[in-house]
């Protein structure tokens, strides 16, 4: 029989600060988004207060301390090396992992003893648990979307001990029936309002409509997210959308920066981390964008918008060609040091195209097989050792263009510095 889990890390962010933090459990905690100015994390009492997902902090900072919340910035070193341990842990107990996300994988559970599946689901919660501190819910089904929509209700009922298996018809429909339409995978906003128009509010009322309307309505996409809610697996993560665009950018803190030296290192960084997931789902690009500009809402100096873009002759995801180009157009568009500070900036990568099908040119210059293998390697070291272990010298180390991150809190697995330490007494 065919079977996928999908694990889900509860609470992430604020489960990866709770890890060092054991004091934190039964707290409410939050963990807010670049120079600290909304709250992207949330752990269930935070919840229970009525935070919502997105509120800029200074706007509930007085319900974080009137409520003795513990507020952490973003600390993406930490969760990124969590997520890298907890994957580890899970691909123990499957021939094969899918990372869909930093706290969400798909395990292949086909050829198990259904029977067993329970105990070893929560036999693999409790080893996650034990050796990474991180909670997880394991839901378990004949398809992906229906593996998702299980591990919502292993989250949620403490009775499923983080293993929900829906295995059968019967469990399936009792789920669909109880579940938001607006909630299933594959379903977007757009896609929700025109359902609910047609009055169709929980994913049993879509799986009883017949295949033709729900392909006249939601076209192709539709039509595979309707099958995998009755039963039927089409869906691979392999043929999941890549994106399209890939944007890195930042507000600078206090009034800005005006210096092209501290702005080109941080549009370098922009340029790297743009490859970086340019190359985890294996793509190129054709073409790239920088941008800078100051704030629209300071009454002091004056007003700048800077703006370039270049078109490769061969789409690449090389970070020395990309970081190159980026830097290059900036450097381009500069008007003076001291003549306008600069709010914020940013690297747009577009035209991505994947990197099994690139159109080659009879005038290239470049070795691209040799330019492939650097790559390569550099991907091994900063993978083995961490990002940027490797850079380009223009990535540069001074960071006086790096995030405001007041609250943040140790790199405890990545920082020889920042281990704790034990005292024996």
């Amino acid at each position: 029989m065919e079977l996928f889990g999908l694990a889900d890390c509860n609470n992430f962010y604020c489960s990866c600060e709770r890890v060092f933090h054991p004091e934190l459990v039964g707290r409410p905690v939050v963990v807010l988004s670049n120079n600290d100015g909304c709250v992207i994390a949330r752990s269930n009492e935070s919840k229970a207060l009525g935070l919502k997902m997105g509120d800029p902090f200074f706007q509930v900072k007085e319900v974080l301390e009137q409520n003795k919340v513990a507020v952490f910035s973003s600390n993406y070193n930490l969760y990124g090396d969590m997520s890298r341990r907890v994957m580890s842990l899970l691909s123990r107990y499957s021939p094969r992992l899918d990372i869909y996300s930093i706290d969400e994988a798909f395990l292949d559970f086909s050829g198990l003893d259904v029977a067993q599946l329970p105990a070893y689901g929560r036999q693999l919660v409790r080893a996650v648990g034990k050796g990474t501190g991180i909670p997880i819910s394991l839901g378990v089904a004949p398809t992906k979307t229906l593996a998702k929509m299980a591990s919502k209700f292993a989250k949620k009922y403490k009775g499923y001990e983080g293993c929900c298996l829906m295995e059968t018809d019967e469990k399936r429909e009792k789920a669909l029936k109880l579940f938001p339409v607006e909630d299933v995978w594959g379903v977007g906003r757009s896609a929700a309002k025109k359902l609910a128009y047609y009055g169709i509010t929980t994913a049993w009322d879509f799986v009883c409509q017949s295949e033709s309307w729900v392909r006249s309505l939601m076209h192709v996409n539709g039509v595979r997210t309707w099958k995998e809610l009755r039963g039927e697996s089409c869906i691979s993560i392999d043929e999941l959308p890549h994106k399209r665009s890939i944007c890195t950018s930042r507000s600078f803190p206090d009034k800005g920066i005006d210096q092209l030296c501290d702005l080109e290192e941080a549009v370098a960084n922009f340029a790297a981390q743009c490859c970086r997931k340019l190359r985890d789902q294996r793509s190129v690009c054709q073409s790239v964008s920088v941008f800078a500009y100051t704030s629209p809402f300071a009454t002091y100096g004056p007003q700048d918008y800077l703006n370039a873009n270049y078109n490769f002759e061969v789409a690449t995801s090389c970070l020395t060609e990309l970081v190159k180009v980026a830097v290059g157009m900036f450097r381009q568009q500069w008007k003076g040091d001291g003549k306008f500070l600069y709010k914020k900036a940013g690297v747009i990568i577009w035209n991505i195209s994947s990197a099994d099908a690139v159109q080659l040119s009879f005038f290239d210059q470049v070795d691209r097989a040799k330019q492939q293998q650097l790559m390569n390697a550099i991907d091994a070291i900063n993978r083995k050792n961490g990002h940027n272990t490797i850079h380009t010298a223009v990535q540069g180390v001074s960071k006086k263009w790096h995030l405001k991150t007041e609250h943040i809190s140790h790199q405890y697995t990545t920082n020889l510095n920042d281990v704790l330490h034990l005292k024996a007494v």
